[in-house]
C-alpha cells in the first residue's frame, strides 16, 4: 500500500498532447472538471464512457452510453430494493460513428438503437437522462430525470497515467441532487433532491487489452450530512494517482494513500472491507444485492459483480475529526475486462 503526494490542478488543460499521448501536464487531481478529453490516435485503444447512477429511496436507475472504438456499448438496468426486481438490456453497435463521445463532461450525448433510446442533455447547471424502451423485461421504460449541479460542489477528476501511451481521465462527481421519475411498466418510481443523489463516473482514456478494478462509491443524506465516497482499486496501483475521495457537504477530502478491498471470490455477497495501512479508512460494505454482467462478443469480453449495499465504519479527516458512516447506501465492484 502506498501513500504519495498529488499534484492539485487549477487551471484548464488538455489530456493529450499534439501527438495523442499523454499530457504530463495533465496528470493529477482537480476539484472541476477542467481536463479536456482531447484523445486522438491510439486506433482501438480508446474507450470513453459516461456512467449515471441514481440512489432513489425505493430503486435505482443507471443508464451508460460507451464507446470502445470498433463499436459503441450502451446498457440500462433498474433495480427495486424491497422486491429485488432487477432488469437490464444493453445494446451493442459495432463500429459506430453516430455515437459521438464528447471532450467535456458538461456536454449533451446520445445513442439511439431500434430498441433502446438514451439521451444526456445538458443545460447550463444541470444534466437531464431521457431514456425510453418500448420492451424492457416485457414492460415499457420512461425515464426523466433531471441532476442538478449545486454552485460550489466540489468533484473529483483525476488523471491515471500508466506511461504515455496509456492513461486515463476519471471524473467521479457525487452528491448530485435528483429530481423526476422512471416507469417501468405500469410502476412508477419518484426521485426527491433533499433525500436522493445521483453519481457520474465519467472515463476518457487509452487503456492496456486487459484490464481488472474494483471501484467503491456511494452517495447519500445522513443525518444532516450529504455524503459522498469513491474509492478504486488495483487499476491505479503503482501510477502515483488514485480516486480515493471523500466529499462531505460540498466539500472534497483527496485521500493521497491507496485502499485495499478484501472481499471474498469465491462469495461476492459477503462483506466486503475497504480498508488503507493507515487506518485513515475503515469501511466494510454489506451487499444485498448483486448484479451480475457478462458478455464476450467480437472482440471484447467483459466479467461485472456489481454489489448494491450499505456502507458502515470511519474515516479520519485532515481536521482531526471522525467521519463515521452509519448504512449509506452505494455500490462496490470488481470488474475484468478485455477490450
Amino acid at each position: 500500500m502506498t501513500t504519495y503526494t498529488e499534484r492539485e490542478i487549477t487551471q484548464p488543460v488538455q489530456l493529450c498532447d499534439s501527438n495523442g499521448n499523454l499530457n504530463k501536464e495533465s496528470i493529477g487531481w482537480a476539484r472541476n472538471p477542467i481536463i479536456t478529453s482531447n484523445l486522438t490516435g491510439h486506433f482501438l485503444r480508446k474507450k470513453k464512457w459516461n456512467y449515471w447512477c441514481v440512489f432513489g429511496k425505493d430503486a435505482m436507475f443507471s443508464a451508460t452510453i460507451s464507446h470502445l472504438d470498433y463499436a459503441a456499448v450502451c446498457f440500462v438496468y433498474t433495480l427495486e430494493y424491497s422486491t429485488k426486481k432487477f432488469h437490464e438490456e444493453t445494446i451493442l453497435i459495432p463500429f459506430s460513428k453516430k455515437v459521438v463521445m464528447s471532450e467535456n463532461v458538461y456536454d449533451s450525448m446520445e445513442a439511439i438503437h431500434k430498441d433502446l433510446g438514451i439521451f444526456f442533455v445538458w443545460n447550463e447547471d444541470h444534466m437531464t437522462l431521457k431514456v425510453s424502451s418500448i420492451d424492457f423485461g416485457g414492460e415499457a421504460l420512461k425515464t426523466d430525470i433531471k441532476i442538478n449541479y449545486p454552485t460550489n460542489l466540489d468533484t473529483l477528476n483525476v488523471v491515471v497515467p500508466w506511461n504515455d501511451n496509456q492513461f486515463q481521465f476519471t471524473a467521479k462527481h457525487h452528491c448530485l441532487p435528483a429530481e423526476g421519475e422512471f416507469s417501468l411498466g405500469s410502476k412508477t418510481f419518484t426521485f426527491n433532491p433533499e433525500t436522493d443523489f445521483a453519481v457520474l463516473d465519467y472515463g476518457r482514456g487509452v487503456w492496456p487489452r486487459e484490464s481488472t478494478w474494483n471501484w467503491g462509491m456511494a452517495s447519500g443524506r445522513q443525518s444532516d450530512d450529504v455524503i459522498g465516497l469513491n474509492f478504486g482499486g488495483q487499476w491505479t496501483d503503482r501510477t502515483g494517482s488514485n480516486e480515493n475521495a471523500v466529499i462531505l457537504n460540498g466539500s472534497i477530502t483527496k485521500i493521497n494513500e491507496d485502499v485495499e478491498f478484501i472481499y471474498d471470490q469465491a462469495d461476492y455477497m459477503k462483506p466486503w472491507k475497504i480498508h488503507t495501512v493507515s487506518e485513515q479508512v475503515r469501511l466494510t460494505f454489506t451487499p444485498f444485492f448483486e448484479r451480475k454482467a457478462y458478455s464476450n462478443v467480437l472482440v471484447v469480453k467483459s466479467d461485472v459483480h456489481q454489489m448494491v449495499g450499505h456502507y458502515s465504519g470511519e474515516i479520519q479527516l485532515p481536521n482531526g475529526k471522525t467521519l463515521v458512516i452509519d448504512g449509506l447506501l452505494g455500490c462496490i465492484e470488481e470488474h475484468m475486462a478485455k477490450w
